[in-house]
């Protein structure tokens, strides 16, 4: 390994698809993207850059490329620093107890190879926990067919996650995104870390029926 490489930046880029301004969405985004920051910064000797990337403002243009076939520069270099990353983090808030379309159009338009064995953290927001199976029924298939290798722990935040640190029986959220950015950092460091792992369902764990999450549920 030559020394300018070695000394090169590890680089985090998180994509939020939230809408609104602030958003709870890219609030999430930041606290994952901090949270691996921190254990990289920890862990080994080189700096750490973070790049918060806000579909929002690429809304036009992924409609165009998706028209045209061309990226403005702003998209192809935002699909650049996707594809170049070490680390990836991926927030969407939850539509239709799935994904929403702005995060999909984005993620249609990175060649099916592009993130072949790039450690990714999944997370979505919501107003209710019930929804947070939309990361193993849609998320989570979604990058094991572009061959990325999805962290174990995937971080939903629900409205009342936000204000709680956990109980007994419950992990709070500041835990979960601990552990989450833990899991990319070791990947970014070639550690060993399960990929595509299901996660085991707890005491916490609301099993609800597929059907019931399909009311329409917007928090972003």
């Amino acid at each position: 390994m030559s020394t300018a490489f070695a000394t090169e930046p590890l680089r985090i880029v998180a994509v939020s698809a939230g809408l609104s301004q602030p958003s709870s969405t890219r609030l999430l985004a930041e606290r994952l993207a901090g949270a691996a920051r921190e254990r990289l910064a920890a862990e080994q000797d080189r700096t750490v850059e973070v790049r918060v990337i806000d579909l929002r403002d690429l809304a036009v243009d992924i409609a165009n490329h998706l028209v045209t076939g061309f990226p403005p520069s702003t998209l192809d270099e935002a699909i650049k620093e996707v594809t170049e990353a070490d680390g990836l983090i991926a927030v969407s808030p939850v539509f239709t107890a799935s994904y929403s379309g702005l995060f999909k159009s984005f993620f249609d338009l990175i060649d099916n190879t592009a993130l072949t064995g790039k450690p990714v953290v999944i997370a979505a927001t919501g107003g209710t926990a019930r929804h947070s199976l939309v990361l193993e029924h849609a998320m989570r298939p979604l990058f094991a067919y572009l061959r990325a290798t999805v962290v174990p722990t995937s971080v939903y935040a629900a409205s009342e996650d936000w204000g709680s640190s956990g109980d007994e029986y419950t992990d709070g959220l500041p835990s979960r995104i601990r552990r989450a950015g833990g899991e990319l950092a070791t990947l970014i460091t070639g550690g060993r870390a399960a990929s595509g792992a299901s996660r085991v369902l707890g005491l916490d764990d609301e099993v609800v029926p597929f059907e019931q999450q399909l009311a329409d549920l917007r928090l972003d």
